[in-house]
Parts: structure tokens; C-alpha cells; sequence
């Protein structure tokens, strides 16, 4: 009994035993296996990828492999290096690191024809800015989607003698088949030059020794063809699955506007009301996504309308003014004029409380921060003068205009040929539904002056905004510089002749717009979101979307955005009233006295910190500043193929990401396939051998009973 118990004993202790290491192995094994990652791979985690977007009749934008693609990278400073991945190289495919001076037309179709060596492509920012200027989009904005088409304006369809965007090579709206990614931290991009020094470049031009250094992209796009193409999938998905797998989403978001007398939201204005609109844009884009800084294309533009609504604002009679103003920032205007659109359409169909006949007048900011000059110009229609009745109208607008700069020297209105037509602008919606009086101010008479249009290079800088060396965040967001003194001239000019046309005169000198509000807006949108300025006009929950870089003006699928927000509670601050209501009234004013929710819109702001520095003052404001949706009509009304209305669509995706790592030769890689193989093999014939044999290898214990004494 005593030698039973002891086999028993042992069998447990090595049960016991082998359990132990088991879980130790497996505890080694979670423990070590990311550390063991991290040391094959460095991710980089400062990009921005190139999307696919699609619309009516074909896709744009990047993507890769559904595993990624990878390459062995190869750093292109000029021109000439692009020989050694295009024929000379002799390890196919290369990830090229091309420098940002060098992104352009002329280069990528010398890549884009040689898909078979190239894997993908990393651009690293141009620093200087390309001095000639850059911009992906296309010379004619917006094409075929404005008021000028065979049957109207013909002599002006497709910018045929005027193109507006010279310089744009239509890069961001080619198709690429392998992943493109923007480095967007310059410590990043020297990692990985480092990496190629030390182990892709060889003296004399031999190939280089491996091991090599690769990069990998991630950036497999769902959606492919067309918007009529993904939208089909998507709705079949959405009706037949439980769990549908959506592949594309329609570009929106929501358009920013407010009334300068509030009117009931739950209804209608009458057909005599008469209203002026105040117009401008929110959006811009670049060829990498939401990447999309818009310094002079979008940002100084409606800056200035915030600054000019504030202004009127405060003019003392605006209560007693016979017409309203009404002022809009629209989104998606980059997109074949989404916001515009989507806000006539509304006012037509009776779901918007202005109707198309209500408008008296509108007045359009373009593109205003590069004044070359004093001059702002103003541009008009050529077409709806054609009507004695408009003409005169559009003559009554300039003339009011004209008149509210001469008490501004600093700006300079000047009128342009009567034969020249309007710049892309969201004024070509509006008059092609409905023949209205209407100007767009701009910087330019003719071509655009920013060269950077819809560029990752159209940033403060462009616009010349910069502050003096050595002064904290909190003295950069106050200091004044000179472009904010201008747009504030621009915005006194604009406040004013919006006071005029509304039948006001007797206090036009009193509005004046503040360049402290200007710059600090600037700031915000330009250079430090995450200011004292913006953290105390916004509410609570807002806090996250403002980072500590500039906010981005693309309109995206995930709505309202950034910048839609930040815009709607700046405007809702600087032309609201601040009003002595709970958290809990502010939320539901319904429940107060001589409050109505249909005239005015109530936010539960931060509010600025206390002289302590250490908690914040909320408070209630009460304004007419509201959202309105922004999303095509095209897709209300199911019209995937509309050439009516902007069809622009977005891919999913599941995956995107880049890392850089060694990799070793095909050769190496072979043998150590070849040696996991015969592993494998040995393996096997052992364990069958064994197992063959098990009877005579391994000794069953004799049952307890059938020890003798």
C-alpha cells in the first residue's frame, strides 16, 4: 500500500507540476508578447491618410491592400531619385518618402503608372511652403454645379475664359490605387529617414544589404465605383441584414445661421417679411483627410461675419429696423454647394422658416484676408441684370455698399465689368432657384490670390498671421495683428452696409467691429483651439473638441463638427444676451416665464474662470444662433445619380495606420519557411513514432490490489 500511495503521490506532483509551467508559459506569453511587437514595429501615429470619396459617376482618393501594402522605403529628395524606384531599384515594391515640394501632378503620374514598384507613398510637409504655390483642387470649382450652365450664362459654363484656380492641378481629385499618407510630425519623418540611412542607402548606388527598412499602410476602402454603386449596397444591406454593413456615407453636417431680430422657428416668415442675407462658408478640404486648415479659403471669411455680426448687434436701433438680417454659414460648400443647396431646397419645400421669396438681398463673403491692396471687389452677376428690375436692385446694393466704405479708409470697394460672372460662391445656388440682387466680396477681381486653395499649405502663415517670439498662449490669443486689423476693417464695412440695407441709418457710425474679437477668433481657428477664450463660450461637454492644434474645416460624415460648434457657440456669444437662468431653466426654458424656445435658442456655457483661477462661472445665453441640417437633397430623395445636387459620398473603413520595421531578405525568408517546414515534418514522424510505440514507451501503474507482500 505504501508503494500504491507513493505512485499516486508522484503522478499528482507531476500533474501539479506540469499544470505550473503551463500557466507560467502562458503567462510569459501575454505578459512579453507586446513588448515583443513593439520591438518589430514603430508605429507612426502622427499621419493622415488620402480617403476615397465618391459621387455620382466615379471615385477619388486613395486606399490600400485589404492587409495593407508594404514596401521597402526609398527617400525621394529630387526629382532624379524617382529612377531608382521606377526602374533601377532592385527590391520591389518601395514605399516612397517623397518630399513635399515634390508632391505634385508631374510626379504622381510618373508613380501612379508604375503601380507594380510602388506600394504606397509618405509626404512629408514642405517647409518652406512650395514658393510657387500648391493646390490639389481643380481650376474650375464647384463645375457644373453653379448657376452657369448651356442654358443659362453659356459664354460662362466651365470657366471657359476665366479659370478662378490657376494653379489647381486637380490632384485631389484623381484615383490612386495604392495608400498615400501625410507625415504630419517632422520628428516622425527624420525616424524614418534615419532607418533608410542606416539601412537602405548603399554607397555607389549597389543594392543595399538586408535586413531593410519597410513601411506598412493601412487604409482599405469598402466603397468602390460610385455613390450610385455604394448607396445600392448599403440600402440592400440595411433592408435584408440585422446587422448591415454600411460602405459609404453621405458627406454632412449642418449649416450655421441666426436672425438679427428673432422670428418663430415653428413657422413661416409672411410674404411681405423682408429679409437680407449674410453669407458665407465653413468648409475647406486638402487632399489628405480632415486635413483641412482654410486659412484665406474659408476661415478670415466667416471670422469677418462673426466680427460684423457682433457689431450690428450692438447698434441701438436694430430692434426698430424694417427688415431682419439673417446670417448663414454654410457647410459643405467644397462638395458641389452641399450647405447652399440643402437651404434652398428646404426654403422651397416650406421646411425653413425664411422662403426664397423673403430675400431682399444678399451679400456674400468670398475669399477676403490677401488684399494686395486697399481694394475689395464686388462681384455680380451678369446674367440676372439682364432683368431691368434686378439690375436696378444689384445697382441699389453696390451703391449702399459703396457708401458704407467711405467711412472705412482702410478698405477700398471698386465694381467690376458687368460681363464678368460670379466666382464659385453660394450665391450661384440661391439665383439658380430664385433672381435675387446679390454681391460676393472678394480679394481678387479676377483669379484667385491664394495660391495654396484647398491645400494642406493654406494655414495661418498664409494669411500672414504670426505673433511675437517669447509671449505665452494667453498673450498670443490677445495680441492684435495686422490681418486682424484688417478683416475687422472688412467686418465694420460689411456690419454697416448690412445695417443700411436692413433701413437703418441713424447710428451707422457707431458699428465698428472689434479687432480683439477678429484676432481672437483667428487664434482659435488658426493656431490653439484649446484657448481660455473658446473653453469659457462653449458648453461642458465640448471641451474635448478643441485640441491644442488649430481646428480643421472638413465637413466629413460625423456631424456637427469642430468648427460647426466652435462657429454656433461664437456666434451665439458675441450676438446673444447673457440672462439669470438655472442650469435647469437654461435647459428647459419652457417652464419660465416670458422665455419661448421657437424665438430663441438657450446654451448652458462654461463661462470664464473665476478670479481665483479655479472653477468656472457658467451662465445662460440666450440668442437666435441655431443649426440647420446640411446634408444633399440627392440623398433625401434618393437621387444617387443627380446632377441637380451634390451626390458626394465617403468609404468606411475598418483599419488605418502605418508603422515602419526591418525585413529581411526573400532568400532568408524562404529558408526559414523551408526550416519551419522540416520542423513541422520531424515533428510529426516523432509524434507518430511515439505514439506507435506508446505501449512499450510508457508503462501503465499497476492497479493497488495487485501488490503482493
Amino acid at each position: 500500500m505504501a508503494t500504491a500511495g507513493g505512485v499516486c503521490e508522484a503522478v499528482r506532483g507531476s500533474q501539479g507540476l506540469l499544470r505550473l509551467l503551463s500557466l507560467c508559459v502562458l503567462l510569459a506569453g501575454l505578459c512579453r508578447g507586446n513588448s515583443v511587437e513593439r520591438k518589430i514595429y514603430i508605429p507612426l501615429n502622427k499621419t493622415a491618410p488620402c480617403v476615397r470619396l465618391l459621387n455620382a459617376t466615379h471615385q477619388i482618393g486613395c486606399q490600400s491592400s485589404i492587409s495593407g501594402d508594404t514596401g521597402v522605403i526609398h527617400v525621394v529628395e529630387k526629382e532624379e531619385d524617382l529612377r531608382w524606384v521606377l526602374t533601377d531599384g532592385p527590391n520591389p515594391p518601395y514605399m516612397v518618402l517623397l518630399e513635399g515640394k515634390l508632391f505634385n501632378r508631374t510626379v504622381m503620374e510618373k508613380l501612379k503608372g508604375r503601380t507594380g514598384r510602388i506600394a504606397g507613398l509618405a509626404v512629408s510637409l514642405a517647409k518652406p511652403r512650395p514658393p510657387a504655390g500648391f493646390s490639389p483642387s481643380v481650376p474650375c470649382p464647384n463645375d457644373g454645379f453653379g448657376v452657369y450652365s448651356s442654358s443659362y450664362g453659356a459664354e460662362f459654363a466651365h470657366c471657359k475664359d476665366l479659370p478662378w484656380n490657376p494653379l489647381g492641378d486637380g490632384l485631389a481629385y484623381e484615383d490612386f490605387h495604392f495608400p498615400i499618407f501625410l507625415l504630419e510630425d517632422g520628428d516622425e519623418t527624420n525616424v524614418i529617414k534615419q532607418c533608410y540611412r542606416d539601412h537602405n542607402l548603399s554607397p555607389n548606388g549597389s543594392a543595399p544589404a538586408f535586413p531593410l527598412c519597410a513601411m506598412q499602410l493601412f487604409s482599405h476602402m469598402h466603397a468602390v465605383i460610385s455613390t450610385v454603386t455604394c448607396m445600392r449596397r448599403s440600402s440592400i444591406q440595411s433592408t435584408f441584414s440585422i446587422n448591415p454593413e454600411i460602405v459609404c456615407d453621405p458627406l454632412s453636417d449642418y449649416n450655421v445661421w441666426s436672425m438679427l431680430k428673432p422670428i418663430n422657428t415653428s413657422g413661416t416668415l409672411e410674404p411681405d417679411d423682408r429679409v437680407v442675407v449674410a453669407a458665407t462658408r465653413l468648409d475647406s478640404r486638402s487632399f489628405f483627410w480632415n486635413v483641412a486648415p482654410g486659412a484665406e479659403s474659408a476661415v478670415a471669411s466667416f471670422v469677418t461675419q462673426l466680427a460684423a455680426a457682433e457689431a450690428l448687434q450692438k447698434a441701438p436701433d436694430v430692434s426698430a429696423l424694417p427688415r431682419n438680417v439673417m446670417f448663414v454659414f454654410f457647410q459643405g460648400e467644397t462638395f458641389d454647394y452641399i450647405g447652399s443647396s440643402r437651404m434652398v431646397y428646404d426654403m422651397e419645400k416650406g421646411k425653413f422658416p425664411v422662403k426664397l421669396e423673403n430675400i431682399d438681398s444678399f451679400v456674400e463673403l468670398g475669399q477676403v484676408a490677401l488684399r494686395t491692396s486697399l481694394e475689395l471687389w464686388l462681384h455680380t452677376d451678369p446674367m440676372s441684370q439682364k432683368n431691368e428690375s434686378i439690375r436696378n436692385q444689384v445697382e441699389d446694393l453696390l451703391t449702399t455698399l459703396e457708401s458704407s466704405a467711405a467711412g472705412v479708409p482702410a478698405v477700398l470697394l471698386r465694381k467690376l465689368n458687368q460681363s464678368q460672372p460670379l466666382p464659385p460662391s453660394s450665391l450661384q445656388r440661391f439665383l439658380r432657384a430664385h433672381n435675387i440682387s446679390g454681391v460676393v466680396l472678394a480679394d481678387h477681381s479676377a483669379a484667385f490670390h491664394n495660391r495654396y486653395y484647398q491645400s494642406v499649405y493654406d494655414t495661418a502663415e498664409n494669411i500672414n498671421v504670426s505673433y511675437p517670439e517669447r509671449l505665452s498662449p494667453e498673450e498670443d490669443l490677445n495680441f492684435v495683428t495686422d490681418t486682424a486689423e484688417a478683416l475687422a476693417h472688412v467686418a465694420t464695412v460689411l456690419g454697416r452696409a448690412l445695417y443700411q440695407l436692413a433701413g437703418g441709418s441713424t447710428f451707422i457710425d457707431t458699428i465698428q467691429a472689434d479687432p480683439q474679437t477678429v484676432t481672437r477668433l483667428l487664434y482659435g481657428f488658426l493656431v490653439r483651439a484649446n484657448n481660455s477664450w473658446f473653453q469659457s463660450i462653449i458648453r461642458q461637454d465640448l471641451r474635448s473638441y478643441l485640441g491644442d492644434g488649430p481646428l480643421q474645416h472638413y465637413i466629413a460624415v460625423s456631424s456637427p463638427t469642430n468648427t460647426t460648434y466652435v462657429v454656433q457657440y461664437a456666434l451665439a456669444n458675441l450676438t446673444g444676451m447673457v440672462i439669470n437662468l438655472t442650469r435647469e431653466q437654461c435647459q428647459d426654458p419652457s417652464k419660465v416665464p416670458n422665455e419661448n424656445k421657437d424665438l430663441y435658442d438657450y446654451s448652458w456655457v462654461q463661462g470664464p474662470l473665476n478670479s481665483n483661477e479655479t472653477d468656472r462661472l457658467p451662465h445662460c445665453v440666450r440668442s437666435t444662433a441655431r443649426l440647420a441640417r446640411a446634408l444633399s437633397p440627392a440623398f433625401e430623395l434618393r437621387q444617387w445619380s443627380s446632377t441637380e445636387y451634390s451626390t458626394w459620398t465617403e468609404s468606411r473603413w475598418k483599419d488605418i495606420r502605418a508603422r515602419i520595421f526591418l525585413i529581411a531578405s526573400k532568400e532568408l525568408e524562404f529558408i526559414t519557411l523551408m526550416v519551419g517546414f522540416g520542423v513541422l515534418i520531424f515533428s510529426l514522424i516523432v509524434t507518430y513514432c511515439i505514439n506507435a510505440k506508446a505501449d512499450v514507451l510508457f508503462i501503465t501503474p499497476r492497479e493497488p490490489g495487485a501488490v503482493s507482500y
